[in-house]
């Protein structure tokens, strides 16, 4: 069963037509990751699975149900976490208090075990949430959205501006959430770790779902990462 899915969507900003007719397949219990270039539409992709913008046409099924005009947090409660680029945490609550933000639901992520995944989290937990680093941040925002036990997460750019070894961690973390049944749609320019731990792959280019395939098979091919997903051989590297 796929957990979200895209059919024909068109999204616009005004005038600007930024999706054409974008349709994608999220499978239950699986990594998925959305490639692509700066302004390729990944962000807009995952606002629109969300509805924090409203397609102009085109349809969203989460778990089967038709969600395309759904509001938000309709959405959210049938069990889809969002992390969005640049984190959203709030800068003058303390871990403690941001980690209490979301009604908790039932299931395994509880406080006790977001701390003991991100044992840094647990040591500044007293901390406001602007004088943690950046990648104490990211993580601070995975843990609020594990906090609501989702079926699927839906993750932005989540290593943006983090050290290779929080990136890492990061990861770990993504791979853990697969493990423990989670489906996870991932965007991200850190195209060969996404790729590692993907299962399934899109490369979207000028809001146009240019490949579709296994992420093996992706991976495989360092030509096609390069033409398709615009990673730099310095990223690829990596």
């Amino acid at each position: 069963m796929n957990a979200i899915e895209a059919e024909g969507l068109h999204t616009y900003y005004g005038k600007s037509h930024i999706l054409h007719g974008v349709d994608l397949a999220v499978a239950e219990g699986h990594v998925t990751t959305l490639l692509g270039r700066n302004g390729a539409g990944k962000s807009t992709t995952l606002r629109t699975l969300m509805h924090l913008v409203a397609p102009r046409a085109g349809h969203v099924r989460v778990f089967g149900v038709e969600t395309t005009r759904w509001p938000s947090y309709r959405i959210a409660a049938q069990g889809v976490g969002f992390v969005p680029e640049g984190r959203r945490i709030f800068p003058n609550l303390t871990v403690a208090e941001n980690l209490r933000v979301p009604l908790e639901r039932k299931g395994p992520w509880t406080l006790a075990r977001v701390y003991s995944v991100f044992p840094r989290l647990a040591e500044r937990r007293d901390n406001r949430g602007r004088q943690l680093s950046g990648g104490e941040q990211e993580m601070l925002a995975i843990a609020r959205a594990l906090l609501l036990n989702p079926r699927v997460l839906i993750l932005d750019e989540p290593s943006q501006g983090l050290a290779p070894l929080v990136v890492r961690e990061v990861f770990r973390i993504i791979a853990e959430m697969r493990a423990e049944g989670i489906t996870v749609l991932l965007v991200e320019q850190n195209v060969r770790q996404s790729l590692e731990i993907a299962d399934f792959a899109y490369v979207l280019d000028h809001g146009v779902i240019t490949h579709a395939g296994p992420a093996a098979d992706l991976a495989a091919d360092e030509d096609r990462i390069r033409s398709l997903a615009g990673a730099s051989a310095e990223a690829w590297e990596r």
